[in-house]
């Protein structure tokens, strides 16, 4: 792989898991609207990534399109009330990871949540000094590997990668044109990628030593 310029981060099996606080908030709107639903970790963890509007019509069939809408920003409003307090889990390593990249590449986070999602995570982290940028599904309901290309135009990158943890991932990496790294401790699973990672240090090592 030719040396990147920039390393573009998915966040949910990637960086963090927040599997638990989600679910939470899915809970939380059911009984908030009398809906006699139970979301569960596995149910959730095997449609983390998907882009909104999917996951709300696999979750809430029942509804119609527009409802779905309305039930998304819902639950969305919840988590930004509840991830300051309930957070999630960080990998192994990827504080300390994100620090030393930051001293040779530009660092981006790319993901398919809600609008402000992943600034409250970048605050919670307390990795604000370490991103360059960040672009969420929720700011304008685009698939990733067109919000991929906003980032590329916007920031002038020459040579990125996307990095993250499924076969979703991997598509829209291709779809951009662009490099996909697997790391293989997140939520999901792909044959096709151009370098994969067990762990985050392994991938900071590997980028930091990369010439």
């Amino acid at each position: 792989m030719q040396k990147p310029d920039s390393l573009i981060f998915d966040m949910d099996g990637t960086l963090w898991d927040a599997a638990d606080t989600y679910v939470l908030s899915w809970n939380i709107l059911f009984n908030r609207l009398n809906i006699n639903r139970v979301m569960t970790r596995d149910e959730l963890v095997k449609r983390i990534g998907w882009e909104g509007s999917k996951v709300m019509a696999a979750i809430l069939p029942e509804f119609d399109e527009t409802e779905r809408a309305e039930l998304y920003n819902k639950v969305n409003e919840i988590r930004r009330e509840i991830i300051p307090k309930y957070g999630g889990i960080m990998y192994n390593g990827v504080i300390e990871g994100l620090k030393e990249l930051s001293n040779y590449y530009k660092l981006f986070i790319l993901s398919n949540c809600g609008k402000g999602i992943i600034r409250i995570f970048i605050d919670w982290a307390g990795i604000d000094d370490l991103i360059t940028d960040e672009l969420a599904y929720g700011v304008n309901n685009m698939p990733k590997h067109h919000n991929i290309d906003l980032l590329i135009k916007k920031h002038n990158l020459r040579n990125p990668v996307y990095i993250g943890d499924t076969a979703g991932d991997s598509e829209q990496s291709a779809k951009a044109g662009i490099p996909f790294v697997f790391v293989k401790y997140g939520y999901g699973t792909t044959i096709n990628y151009d370098l994969e990672f067990s762990g985050f240090t392994e991938l900071t090592n590997y980028f930091i030593n990369l010439k």
